[in-house]
This record gives structure tokens, sequence and C-alpha cells, in this order.
């Protein structure tokens, strides 16, 4: 499997970890004190074939294992999250833009308002087997415009 492939199916797994995972805990107030985040652009883009494009920017530091930021999307049912992709993350301390984009069935999603959950996590080795941790994650209302 070439690296791309296999870093996607890495963090497709991630993101079935994500759907299930709790809430992260609310980050600090001062915001000098935040050295892991992850940010959504307010309008991602959707294509006539069903391709979906979300954005935004991550933070993060102190990683021993690869690093992924894994964005779902819904719209008219927030209980049904469509994952889009994943992006390989580099964990250096300085802010990064992220881009994911996947392919959903035409007619799942349309241009208009949805909700995106972005997520920070890392796949962690832990024995013979890489646990998912939590660096940060970010919800928030966006517009799907037609590209």
């Amino acid at each position: 499997m070439p690296v791309r492939s296999a870093a996607l199916a890495t963090a497709a797994g991630a993101a079935l970890f994500l759907l299930a995972a709790p809430a992260a805990t609310a980050a600090p107030h001062d915001a000098r004190h935040v050295t892991e985040s992850v940010t959504i652009d307010p309008t991602g883009r959707i294509a006539a074939d069903g391709t979906v494009t979300l954005s935004g920017t991550y933070r993060c530091t102190g990683s021993t294992g690869p690093v992924f930021v894994g964005s779902t999307v819904s719209q008219s049912d927030p209980n049904v999250r469509y994952s889009v992709g994943g992006t390989l993350a580099v964990c250096d301390g300085l802010e990064h833009r992220w881009v994911d984009t996947g392919t959903l069935d035409a007619g799942k999603l349309k241009p208009g308002a949805a909700h995106v959950e972005a997520t920070l996590v890392e796949l962690r080795p832990v024995g013979i087997v890489p646990l998912p941790s939590f660096h940060a994650r970010h919800s928030q209302d966006v517009t799907l415009v037609q590209s």
C-alpha cells in the first residue's frame, strides 16, 4: 500500500474512534497558555460529484506517533456525520494549515449550512497496538459553497 494510502487508511480508522470519543475538556481561558489547537474555516466546498473540501489550522507539540487532523461534516441530521478525510500533521509547536478532501455519494450533502468537527489525534504506540490520543478538538457551523 502506498504511503499516502496507508496514511489515509490510518486516518479513516482514527476517524472511527473520533465518532465514539467523549467531548474534549474545555480549553484554558488564557490564550497564551494554549499549546495545541485546531480551527475550522467558516466556508467549505462541495462539488457536483460529492467531493467535499474542509480546511483550517492546527498547532500541536510532543508527539511520539503519527498525528492526523480528521474532520466530519453533518447537515440535516446532526446524528449523521460523514468523514471527510485525514491530513498528516506536524507537531512542532507552530501553526499549520490542514485541508481534508473526501468524496461522498452525490446528494448526501448540498450547498448551505453544515456542521463540522475537526480533531487532532495521535496514534500513540502502546505495546504492539497504536491507541488514539487526542490533542485538540473543535466543532462549528460552516457554509458549504458549490465549487
